[in-house]
C-alpha cells in the first residue's frame, strides 16, 4: 500500500475527466461499445459509490449490462465486514477466471473495502492473476486513470492507498433512483470498535464541508428528488475537524430548508454522540423522517466494555426514553451481535433483555464474524458456532413478536407511502411510510416515486399491505 498524494480536488478532477474523454475515444472508435456490469456488496455507502462508478463508466463510453455474463467490463465493489461478502467474491472471481479464457478480451476490477486489506492483495496478486484492477476506498475517483494504465500497459494494475487525500465532489454519476438519492456529509469512523473493520479500510472521519453539501442537496432538488439519505459510518459527529462551527443537528435544520425536499434520512448514528440537541433538531425539522437507527450490539456492560462501544445498556435505554419522549411517533431499529468472544448464555440474556425493554420496530441480527485485523479476533474464549445459534434463536424469539406486534397496531391506519417500486408481484408496488415501514399495495409503475395515501389492511410481521385511498 502506498500512501495518498494530497492535490487539489478541482484539479484532480479535470485531470480525471480529461482521461475519461480520452477513453471514450478509444470506445467510440471500436467495433461494438463495451458493457460493463457492477456488483455491489455491503452498505449503503458502498450503493453509493457504485453510482459514481457507474456515471464515470458511462461517461467513458461504456453501456451499462444487467447480465454478468454479457459484460465486457465486471467490476465489484466489495464489503470487509462480514466473511459471507468475501467468500462470495472469491468464489464469483473463480467463475470469471473460467469465462475470461472465452472472452479475453474481458476486463476485471475490484474496488472497495476488501481492498483495503494486506491479506486479500497479498491473494489476488497470487491466485486471481486474471484481474486486471484492484483499487481501494481512498482512490475512487482515480478509476479513468486506472482503465487508461490498464489499457496501455496491458498489465495488471494494483493502485491501494493507506489513507486518504482530497475529498473529490463533483464526480458523474448515475442515481439508481430518480426521486431519491444518497449523499455522503463524511467518510471513515474514529470508534474503532473492537470488532470492526471498517477505521482500518475506509479511514478516520472527515467531513465535507456543509455548503458542498447544501449545494449538492439544492442540485438533486432541482433534478427531481424528494428524498435524501445522508450518509456516514457515525453521522452524529459530523462536523469535527472542519473550519466551521457546525454540528449534525446543524446540518438537519440546513438541509430542512431546502425547497423541494419532502423526506430526510440518515445512517448510521452512534449512541455516544447522540445528543440532545439532535433529538431537538429532529423534532424540529418537519421533513426528518420519524425513524434513527441506533446500533446497540449488546446488553451486558462488559460485553459493551470489550467491543469498546463507550457506553452502558442503562444509557443507551435512557437515550431511548429520551427520544420517544421528544418524538413518540418514531420508528426505533438497530443492530444486534450474538456470539461475541467471551459472550455467555446469561449475558445473551441481558441483550434480549433490552429487546424487551426498547421494544425495536426492526433488528438487524447477527452472529458475530471474525475479522482478521482487529482487536475481537485475537480475543480468548471464541464462542463455539453452536453456542452462538442458540443465542441467536433466542434473540430472534424476542425481537420478531414485537416487530409484528408494533406493525400490526398500524392497521386500519392511514400513511403517507413514498412508492419505490414494483412488488415481487407484478401488480403490486412497494414503498416505504416515514418511519420505514415496507408497504406493499396494488398499483402499476406509474405511481413510481409519488407520496401517496396508503390505508394499511394487513400485517405480514416485517411489512405491511396496504391500499391506496382514492
Amino acid at each position: 500500500m502506498r500512501t495518498a498524494v494530497t492535490a487539489p480536488s478541482a484539479e484532480e478532477l479535470k485531470r480525471q475527466n480529461d482521461i475519461m474523454l480520452k477513453i471514450k475515444r478509444i470506445n467510440d472508435g471500436l467495433p461494438e461499445r463495451p458493457k460493463f456490469f457492477i456488483n455491489t456488496f455491503g452498505c449503503q455507502m458502498n450503493a453509493h459509490d457504485s453510482e459514481k462508478i457507474d456515471g464515470m463508466l458511462r461517461q467513458m463510453g461504456y453501456l451499462p449490462e444487467t447480465e454478468e455474463k454479457k459484460a465486457d467490463f465486471i467490476i465489484y465493489n466489495t464489503c470487509c465486514v462480514r466473511e459471507n461478502a468475501e467468500n462470495k467474491v472469491y468464489g464469483n472471481l473463480g467463475y470469471l477466471k473460467h469465462a475470461k479464457k472465452e472472452k479475453p478480451n474481458m476486463k476485471i476490477a475490484l474496488c472497495g473495502c476488501m481492498m483495503q486489506q494486506e491479506t486479500v492483495i497479498e491473494t489476488i496478486r497470487q491466485k486471481y492473476k486474471h484481474v486486471d484492477i484492484v483499487f481501494g476506498t481512498f482512490n475512487l475517483y482515480k478509476l479513468p486513470e486506472l482503465i487508461y494504465a490498464n489499457m496501455k500497459s496491458k498489465s495488471q494494475i494494483f493502485d491501494i492507498w493507506d489513507e486518504h487525500a482530497d475529498i473529490v465532489e463533483d464526480l458523474p454519476m448515475v442515481r439508481k433512483y430518480k426521486f431519491k438519492a444518497s449523499v455522503n456529509i463524511m467518510y471513515g469512523c474514529n470508534n474503532f470498535c473492537s470488532y470492526c473493520i471498517v477505521p482500518y479500510v475506509r479511514g478516520r472521519e472527515r467531513s465535507r464541508r456543509p455548503d458542498d453539501i447544501i449545494n449538492e442537496i439544492k442540485a438533486l432538488a432541482a433534478d427531481g428528488v424528494k428524498e435524501v439519505m445522508l450518509l456516514g459510518q457515525n453521522v452524529n459527529s459530523y462536523g469535527k475537524g472542519l473550519d466551521e462551527n457546525i454540528t449534525f443537528a446543524d446540518l438537519l435544520r440546513f438541509v430542512n430548508d431546502i425547497d423541494g425536499i419532502e423526506r430526510i434520512r440518515f445512517m448510521t448514528s452512534h449512541p455516544k454522540d447522540l445528543s440532545d440537541e439532535l433529538i431537538a433538531s429532529m423534532a424540529e425539522c418537519k421533513k426528518v423522517c420519524r425513524h434513527i437507527h441506533l446500533p446497540f450490539q449488546a446488553g451486558s456492560n462488559e460485553i459493551l466494555r470489550r467491543m469498546n462501544r463507550h457506553y452502558t445498556k442503562e444509557y443507551y435505554l435512557e437515550l431511548i426514553d429520551k427520544i420517544r419522549k421528544a418524538m413518540p411517533d418514531i420508528a426505533i431499529t438497530t443492530d444486534i451481535i450474538v456470539g461475541f468472544p467471551g459472550e455467555t448464555p446469561e449475558q445473551v440474556a441481558e441483550t434480549v433483555d433490552v429487546v424487551k425493554k426498547a421494544r425495536f420496530n426492526g433488528a438487524f441480527t447477527f452472529i458475530y464474524s471474525k475479522r482478521t485485523g482487529t482487536p475481537a479476533a485475537s480475543m480468548p474464549e471464541q464462542v463455539s458456532e453452536e453456542d452462538a445459534k442458540k443465542g441467536f434463536a433466542l434473540l430472534l424469539d424476542a425481537v420478531n413478536p414485537i416487530v409484528e406486534e408494533l406493525n400490526t397496531q398500524k392497521v386500519g391506519r392511514i400513511y403517507p407511502v413514498l412508492v419505490d417500486g414494483i412488488s415481487s408481484d407484478p401488480e403490486y408496488v412497494t414503498g416505504r411510510t416515514d418511519d420505514n415501514t415496507l408497504v406493499h399495495f396494488k398499483g402499476g409503475k406509474e405511481l413510481i416515486g409519488e407520496i401517496l395515501d396508503i390505508k394499511i389492511t394487513e400485517c405480514k410481521t416485517f411489512y405491511l399491505i396496504g391500499e391506496k385511498i382514492q
